[in-house]
């Protein structure tokens, strides 16, 4: 909400308040200020020029050759493109060395041989939105009013010496987006006064509202809903204090009832919409839901489908505006429009949300319905409109207002005592002192024998208990005129969980392995939410997601890994290790509500050393990730961790491994297959795991010993053998460590050999097996009868052949 203080000045006096000062107090009070500033700031010597003389440029098609007065002795001579420039107008003149948006600098100069002393400039070249400047010069430049005087700054015509506050309005304060609001806030912040003008509607004599418009509408649609007629209307270009007012406040002008209409919101937070009646067909308007199929066209010529669930305002049973969001461009007004009928109403919140959510129209009047309006208001919003258009179109208002589901508006009345507010806040306010403060803000009170009893004007509707009455006591108070106090009492130190532990102890030892902290959404597509699950489990989707691609929550993390290594790979940064932990979220068959579990995932590509003069290229692999996972699992205390091959859609079949401790199945980890990697524009091999961190903090844990290294000498005894290629490595490793006895230490695959002198359908390996005694010296019998042992069972088992 941008908050103009010389408009708000006519409401509470600002005038002597210094703007960044207002705005900082604002801050600390009520919401918090986006910007404090004039659209002047940073310009100079920009002034009105009258063009006395205007032909074409003889080098050009488009330039003109212009003879300006700047309130000057002589005039000056300008070169200007802009296709709307004509002699007679009062023009926007940059002089020589003045600045313009942007910090330009603007110098006389020649163009195309002619010379020109400065610019005539449209209203964009001054720093206006292109959002706010009217149409009609929107490709040109603009046209001041007759009334400005050659050589004066533009900056008082144009509004731009204005300070504008723009208000960053939280959700429960609607009653700030509108001046009137405002002005009751500041003038409780500062202890001051609030004048507001009270409409004056002169009404036809003769005619009758009945004889043109009759309204209807279900009360939980609308309530209140009623509609003034305003005959007789001229439809032109508003006056320029109308027009600055409106594009100070971000709004574009459009003509003299739509301004009114914006003009009304931003004064009262009333949203209204204008009619143009004869288009209407029908002098019954009925405010409805809408039929599943039905078509609208909006103002901004998108027709739209419409559905059950949207308000419309219909005339012979014709939708004709999509109630609270936008109008419709059948009946909009127009410069032949004569009669007007002028809506004001509060819809219904929850439905306004939904329909300008779905079809994405986020107008100020939607934002004032969803935030809330003030009922009691409504019927002076449209008297003032009213009076407005009948003013500035110069015509007629008909008697009477057409109206239904007018509600009774009594006060909020809630108690509280001085003792509560005290004991809250740590104050020691006297009961004078609070309702001091309560008529600041416009409560009224009255003493009772428990405490108080204090009234809230429906143009607070945030306010409904005790709690509320006690915020706005320390607001206004001074959050920062609170008493401070020490904890008393003795304190408990803090310390983290086990499970915490595990987790931050998780993270650091992925990112001493090299691997870079990332943050997914949470939120993601359902097919992406299905993809490389643990468990089985159903999706859990959104009611009303901001956008299509987050539709429903994570059910893994390995999908939002890919998503951010696609966004590296597309800005050419292709050697990436990332891991996330967070949790994500499985849902039973019988359950609304998803289950939260911890997991952590890893994904590396690209190579792990680049090419040196003194080494070669390492490309990441599968083990090389499986190495990061495994020294992951033995730093959290799991030592007996397995892998088994598996298949998993989306994973590439043959480079993928379960990964299991005993029985408990922890997750998994492998290539992703190059179908899923090439959805993701992603050229190179990509390697992922994750592994349930819940499975992990539940599972029993080795606790880490200090063992003294053996003072004596280890023997080791190396061992080749022929196996089927069917038998894993895992196996022959199981089978080693359960038969290597006591003194058996460390197990080392060195080689790995298929091919040639070795018969199809075998594979040769070959380990190191350790022996180590630390508490003798250990006997080279002993090492034999063990080893013999392992050769032996090793033969029984896989029928190896040693080599």
């Amino acid at each position: 909400m941008k908050v103009s203080t010389k408009w708000l000045n006519e409401y509470v006096p600002v005038a002597d308040l210094e703007p960044l000062a207002l705005a900082e107090k604002i801050e600390r009070t009520a919401v918090e200020v986006a910007s404090t500033g004039k659209l002047e700031d940073g310009l100079k010597k920009i002034v009105v020029g009258y063009t006395l003389d205007v032909k074409d440029h003889p080098n050009s098609d488009h330039l003109h050759i212009c003879q300006v007065d700047i309130g000057e002795e002589e005039p000056s001579q300008i070169v200007c493109g802009a296709p709307n420039i004509k002699a007679g107008q009062k023009v926007i003149v940059a002089l020589p060395n003045s600045r313009i948006a942007g910090n330009v600098k603007i110098k006389r100069g020649k163009m195309r041989g002619e010379v020109s002393e400065g610019m005539i400039c449209a209203l964009q070249e001054l720093g206006f939105p292109e959002s706010v400047v009217p149409k009609e010069f929107a490709d040109g430049i603009y046209v001041l009013p007759e009334d400005a005087k050659p050589g004066e700054p533009v900056f008082g015509y144009l509004g731009m010496d204005e300070t504008v506050i723009d208000l960053d309005i939280t959700p429960n304060r609607g009653d700030l987006l509108s001046m009137r609001g405002a002005a009751h806030e500041i003038a409780a912040i500062y202890d001051r006064e609030v004048t507001l003008p009270v409409p004056n509607v002169v009404e036809s004599a003769t005619d009758e509202i009945a004889d043109h418009v009759t309204v209807s509408a279900p009360e939980e649609l609308a309530k209140p809903y009623m509609m003034r007629v305003i005959k007789d209307v001229k439809v032109k270009e508003s006056p320029m204090w109308l027009q600055t007012r409106l594009w100070n406040a971000g709004i574009r002008p459009l003509n003299n009832v739509v301004d009114v209409t914006n003009y009304i919101l931003l004064d009262y937070g009333q949203p209204l919409h204008a009619f143009d009646l004869d288009k209407l067909g029908s002098k019954q308007v009925v405010v409805r839901l809408a039929k599943e199929g039905e078509m609208l066209v909006t103002l901004d010529g998108e027709e739209r489908k419409l559905q059950l669930n949207d308000i419309v305002i219909t005339a012979n049973d014709v939708p004709v505006a999509l109630a609270g969001t936008m109008g419709g461009l059948d009946t909009e007004i127009s410069d032949e429009t004569t009669t007007v009928a002028l809506e004001a109403a509060v819809f219904d919140s929850h439905r306004i949300r939904k329909t300008s959510r779905r079809e994405n129209l986020h107008s100020e009047a939607s934002m004032r319905f969803e935030r809330g309006v003030d009922v009691s208001a409504v019927r002076e919003a449209l008297d003032a409109a009213a009076a407005m258009i009948a003013e500035l179109g110069e015509g007629q208002v008909v008697k009477g207002v057409a109206s239904v589901n007018e509600p009774e508006t009594t006060p909020t009345k809630i108690k509280t005592s001085a003792s509560h507010i005290n004991k809250v806040l740590g104050t020691e306010l006297t009961v004078e002192q609070i309702q001091a403060i309560f008529d600041r803000l416009g409560f009224e009170t009255t003493v009772v024998a428990d405490g108080l009893t204090v009234y809230v004007p429906t143009r607070r509707w945030d306010i409904a208990i005790e709690a509320d009455l006690v915020e706005e006591v320390a607001r206004i108070y001074g959050y920062d005129n609170l008493p401070t106090t020490l904890p008393a009492g003795q304190t408990t130190p803090g310390s983290y969980t086990p499970a915490q532990k595990l987790i931050r102890q998780a993270r650091q030892t992925l990112e001493a392995t090299g691997l870079d902290q990332a943050i997914s959404y949470g939120l993601t597509t359902e097919e992406k939410a299905k993809r490389f699950a643990l468990e089985e489990a159903l999706p859990t989707n959104l009611d009303f997601p901001m956008s299509s691609e987050h539709t429903t929550v994570r059910m893994n993390l390995i999908s939002g890994l890919l998503d951010d290594l696609a966004y590296n790979a597309a800005r050419k940064v292709n050697d990436v290790a990332l891991y996330e932990q967070g949790r994500v979220f499985f849902r039973d068959e019988d359950q609304t509500r998803p289950r939260e579990v911890e997991h952590i995932a890893g994904v590396v590509t690209g190579l792990v050393n680049d090419a040196n003069w003194n080494t070669t290229k390492q490309e990441v692999d599968f083990f090389y990730l499986k190495g990061i996972v495994a020294n992951l699992l033995h730093e959290l205390g799991v030592t007996n961790e397995a892998y088994q091959a598996t298949a998993m859609p989306d994973m590439h079949p043959g480079r993928t491994a379960a990964i299991y401790a005993g029985e408990t199945y922890l997750g998994f980890i492998g290539e992703v297959h190059p179908n899923t990697a090439k959805e993701h524009k992603l050229k190179q091999r990509v390697y992922v795991f994750e592994l349930d961190l819940q499975k992990v903090i539940e599972l029993p844990k080795e606790a880490k010993l200090y063992t003294p290294v053996s003072k004596y000498p280890s023997i080791t005894r190396d061992i080749a053998l022929a196996v089927s290629t069917a038998v894993t490595n895992q196996q022959i490793e199981d089978c080693i460590r359960k038969n290597g006895g006591a003194f058996l230490k460390d197990i080392k695959l060195f080689d790995v050999y298929q091919g040639e002198h070795i018969m199809a359908g075998f594979k040769s390996l070959a380990y190191t097996l350790v022996y180590s005694d630390p508490n003798a010296t250990l006997q080279d019998e002993a090492v034999t009868k063990a080893f013999e042992k392992v050769q032996a069972k090793l033969v029984e088992e896989f029928k190896a052949d040693i080599r």
